[in-house]
């Protein structure tokens, strides 16, 4: 039964930290329902204690928790745990998307959530950890160069001017799937399917991190000159 248990062994595992007792215990149901190995937690602190003991395939976080906040939930989480977090949150303003992922979210879903949208973004986010392990190139992939800007595929780095970027695991795809269509103009669901593996979802992801991106590669942000944005058709990286 999905509860406070302890994960089954054999299981895809799914920890669920939610402060609504309503909300978490139908997210635990429903994802027990679809197959998952589900865990609830009411509290940051208590969350972080369960995934410590007895770690998830994936972590749920909602943003308002007591005391410890999801933010900064995310935050411990990140600094000795590399598990994929999806932000569950009411909260749908673009300031708090980015917060969310800056912290070290992999993915956001607003409230209220659909499961089966819900695990098919866990399923993306598995193919997408997969293919990070599995999916070597059968060619090595040149160093990209835009300017100043490098971009090392099989590396796994960014630089500008000699100096390293640092750029999330989400950026660093967004940004080479760019610089492989090179001059290309890529639309917004065309990346959410090629960078998330999603079929469909909120395109403000793409927005996020391509704001995200321009802060660091780019010398005027506000006047960018590689990552530029092509209005009502998506995004393109220019040399």
């Amino acid at each position: 039964m999905a509860g406070d248990l302890g994960m089954m062994p054999g299981m895809t595992a799914v920890l669920v930290i939610e402060d609504d007792d309503r909300i978490r215990l139908a997210l635990l149901l429903a994802l027990e329902d679809e197959g998952y190995d589900a865990v609830g937690a009411a509290t940051a602190e208590e969350g972080l204690r369960v995934q410590r003991r007895n770690p998830a395939d994936y972590v749920l976080v909602d943003l308002m928790l007591p005391g410890l906040d999801g933010f900064e939930c995310i935050r411990h989480l990140r600094r000795d745990d590399d598990v994929p977090v999806v932000v569950v949150s009411a909260r749908d303003d673009t300031h708090d998307i980015v917060a969310a992922l800056e912290a070290g979210a992999d993915d956001y879903v607003v409230k209220p959530v659909a499961i089966k949208e819900l695990t098919a973004r866990l399923r993306a986010l598995r193919r997408r950890a997969r293919a990070g392990v599995a999916g070597s190139a059968p060619e090595p992939v040149p160093v990209l160069a835009f300017g100043e800007l490098e971009i090392s595929p099989d590396g796994g780095e960014v630089r500008r001017a000699g100096q390293p970027v640092p750029v999330t695991r989400t950026e660093f795809r967004l940004l080479c799937e760019l610089a492989e269509h090179a001059g290309r103009v890529l639309s917004r669901q065309q990346l959410l399917q090629r960078v998330w593996g999603y079929d469909s979802g909120d395109e403000r992801l793409v927005d996020v991190h391509v704001g995200r991106l321009r802060q660091k590669i780019e010398s005027d942000p506000a006047t960018p000159r590689h990552l530029v944005t092509l209005r009502g058709l998506g995004y393109k990286l220019q040399r």
